[in-house]
């Protein structure tokens, strides 16, 4: 008896949109290509001053060490020229370490800048490559295309699906748009980047283990770095052509939404365009977990108005920070911190320091800081309280707040009036005071690791729109050469 073939599932039409968008939208915007400049300067700035602690350098370099790659892509303010996978690991593990670089928030939340990890290191692999035999390079204008593209396939899909509420890790976002613009860099077909997207849904998936208490750790500082090199080799594997899984979302019992997302399909509330990379949130002034910028900025107000009094932290009774809901939920914590990863996520930590020191550096999360006995003191006189109002602007598209109000009282019973901040300096209504602050970030992470000549010859090309655009990727990425 013949049994009648098993029939091909359609292509789950989140995938075919993805896609779709990935190899055929024209990116107008100039708005969108300005800002993804000043992402990729800010990025790799982030990545430089991650280069001064050996927590991070130790993870660095080929898998066997001594390993050159002829013609692999190169690792900014490094030696290394690795093949494109474990570039993708070291761009992605730098750019991350110290939670310094941009931002998106929404039902879930999560840093777009995190798959230049994997459209840089495959970019330059695919310059560096064609010009051995006599083809074109990518530009740099190709990368910022890719960093547009990948901010706005996260972006998007991050604004009504809460991944986190299912136990999911965010950087489940960052492999699945790495996957779409590496595979269209790699120059695959419509049908193999469909098959590379579905492999990047099928894979497992990394819990939020350690990123919440009593299991906070550093691997939230590379688990970027994986999940970019991840796609650089999915979208490889699929480049041999190796076939997907068309509903892989929405396969009864088996697909993403039954085993990972309680049954329900993802929801939508725009088309992709350019709107993430228009909108995204930097992280200018503190390396701080983004839920708590707005508070931070308020410390250091309070800081400068106890001065001013001349009073101390010891004279504090209570701190109430009137909050939104989603800083409650991620970074409101008491108790015992076990390294800078826990406390990097604690805003009761990340206001307690400026409001003692006036200051919050990376440094300021090492344990040499945190022995500091006032630290916990006045910690455990911070209390977190949600504002209804500042959750409803949090989440409205129009708004984007992050609003933080603190109110301070003290042991003679007097209190200071709530210091109120809704919107950081990095957020989009505030980016014309942003952008010269953002670019001394820059300048001083470069200062970290090149000497003066080689800065200037890196922000000759980086401040300058058009200077970076038309430079071929493999010579941009030279100047980073140490």
């Amino acid at each position: 008896m013949q049994t009648s073939p098993v029939k091909q599932p359609s292509w789950d039409p989140v995938l075919v949109d993805i896609v779709d968008y990935t190899q055929n939208y024209q990116i107008q915007s100039t708005l969108a290509y300005a800002t993804a400049r000043l992402c990729l300067i800010d990025t790799l700035g982030c990545g430089l001053e991650a280069l001064q602690y050996p927590a991070c350098t130790k993870l660095l370099g080929p898998v066997v060490r001594g390993t050159v790659v002829p013609n692999g892509a190169k690792v900014p303010g490094t030696q290394f020229q690795l093949d494109p996978v474990q570039a993708a690991f070291n761009i992605g593990a730098m750019i991350r370490w110290l939670d310094f670089n941009d931002t998106w928030l929404a039902a879930e939340w999560g840093h777009p800048s995190d798959n230049l990890g994997a459209i840089l290191a495959t970019a330059d692999w695919l310059s560096r490559n064609a010009v051995a035999v006599g083809k074109t390079p990518l530009t740099m204008r190709d990368v910022l295309t890719a960093m547009i593209k990948a901010h706005e396939i996260q972006g998007c899909i991050a604004l009504e699906n809460s991944f986190n509420k299912v136990g999911l890790d965010h950087v489940l976002l960052v492999k699945v748009a790495s996957t779409a613009v590496v595979s269209q860099l790699l120059g695959l077909t419509r049908e193999e980047t469909l098959n590379a997207v579905s492999l990047a849904w099928v894979d497992g998936q990394s819990l939020r283990t350690y990123r919440h208490s009593p299991n906070t750790g550093s691997r939230k500082s590379w688990a970027a770095g994986d999940a970019t090199s991840r796609a650089v080799r999915l979208a490889l594997i699929a480049q041999t052509g190796e076939m997907g899984y068309p509903s892989v979302l929405s396969a009864k019992t088996w697909g993403f939404y039954d085993v990972l997302f309680k049954g329900q399909p993802f929801k939508f509330q725009r088309p992709y365009g350019s709107y993430v990379m228009e909108n995204v949130l930097f992280k200018i002034s503190y390396p701080a977990e983004f839920h708590s910028q707005t508070a931070v900025e308020c410390a250091m107000i309070i800081h400068q108005k106890l001065k001013a009094a001349g009073k101390a932290e010891s004279d504090i009774k209570k701190i109430t920070i009137r909050t939104h809901e989603a800083c409650i939920r991620i970074i409101d914590k008491k108790g015992p911190l076990d390294n800078p990863a826990d406390r990097d996520h604690c805003i009761q930590y990340m206001v307690a320091v400026p409001i003692i020191f006036g200051r919050l550096t990376a440094y300021d999360y090492e344990d040499t800081i945190a022995a500091d006995p006032r630290i916990d003191a006045l910690r455990d006189k911070i209390v977190c309280v949600e504002d209804k109002a500042f959750t409803a602007d949090y989440h409205n598209p129009e708004m984007r707040s992050i609003a933080n109000g603190l109110t301070v009282e003290f042991n003679d019973g007097s209190k200071l009036d709530e210091i109120v901040c809704e919107y950081p300096i990095g957020h989009k209504r505030r980016r014309s005071d942003g952008i010269p602050l953002l670019e001394d970030k820059f300048r001083n992470n470069l200062a970290r690791q090149f000497p003066a000549r080689q800065q200037q010859r890196i922000l000759d090309v980086s401040l300058t729109q058009e200077a970076l655009e038309s430079m071929p990727v493999h010579e941009y990425v030279d100047l980073y050469v140490i």
